[in-house]
């Protein structure tokens, strides 16, 4: 592979989101990976090796400024025969404030003070790459697996052609999910919140599912959507768009918007397509489990 061909990743981001994550992943599938190199030496690496090409850039590199880094990558996307991509990681600071009491590490822009101090600050220092990155990735809620699967969908060196479809479902509490293309909001469907028997149950719940489709806007706002998305997905491929990220929202994540997303991906695979599902407040509530479980059994 020539180097003008090669496919360059940079993975910056908040201490404690996951660069490190990634990166790793990258590296499983066929990345040849770097973290934290002197900024000066960036160029340099790219004659290094012919494999496609990650490097990882936070806080802690020597000479990291956000304007260094976006003026790098606008000259790299005009010697080379394809852009280089950002991905950015990113978390909620009570997340980041958790792991790192949970490794006792100090942050690199707080070594002598309080880490919230140090989000602070690096937050401030990397608004611009965030605003310019190709993926944010928000990993509050995304455990490993997912996180995994999310940066082997669009970045394993064997999938590039074709479109990536995410699927997401979420609580809007929560927040909107950065990476979605298109959002729906699915907060007026009659709620299975208020069923004392469905309430601890979920979208995956075939009781719910059908409390759900009672409602009488239910069926033609699924169908809705999937003659929106149906007319679109062509002609992003057209267009040269490699990844679509759909995502449906309700009040707790938990009942209406899972169980559409649910629906809407097996609509889409009758019709050939191959989403990727995420259910990110399932996904956050089986890590909880997960980190208090032991405490508890």
């Amino acid at each position: 592979m020539g180097m003008k061909n090669r496919r360059i990743v940079l993975v910056t981001g908040l201490s404690g989101a996951g660069k490190s994550s990634i990166l790793h992943t990258l590296e499983d599938l066929g990345y040849e990976t770097v973290d934290n190199p002197p900024f000066s030496l960036l160029d340099e690496l790219l004659f290094r090796t012919d494999l496609p090409l990650a490097i990882g850039i936070d806080a802690r590199t020597r000479g990291f400024a956000a304007t260094a880094i976006l003026a790098a990558m606008e000259r790299l996307t005009r010697d080379l025969d394809r852009a280089p991509e950002l991905v950015f990681a990113t978390a909620e600071d009570a997340v980041l404030l958790r792991r790192y009491t949970e490794t006792r590490r100090r942050h690199p822009l707080a070594p002598q003070g309080q880490v919230r101090d140090g989000i602070a600050a690096e937050r401030a220092l990397t608004d611009d790459l965030r605003a310019a990155a190709d993926l944010v990735l928000d990993t509050s809620a995304l455990a490993l697996p997912a996180l995994r699967q999310v940066i082997t969908r669009r970045f394993g060196v064997n999938t590039e052609d074709g479109l990536a479809l995410t699927l997401i479902s979420f609580a809007y509490r929560g927040g909107l999910p950065p990476e979605a293309d298109l959002v729906f909001d699915a907060r007026f469907l009659r709620n299975p919140h208020y069923d004392q028997v469905l309430r601890p149950r979920t979208g995956l719940d075939p009781e719910v599912c059908a409390y759900v489709e009672t409602d009488p806007d239910c069926t033609p706002f699924q169908q809705a959507i999937l003659s929106m998305i149906l007319l679109l997905l062509p002609r992003f491929v057209q267009e040269g768009k490699k990844y679509v990220t759909l995502a449906i929202g309700c009040s707790g994540g938990r009942h209406r918007s899972v169980f559409l997303i649910e629906s809407l991906a097996r609509k889409l695979r009758d019709a050939g397509w191959q989403p990727m599902v995420i259910h990110r407040e399932l996904d956050r509530a089986e890590r909880s489990q997960d980190t208090t479980g032991s405490a508890a059994a």
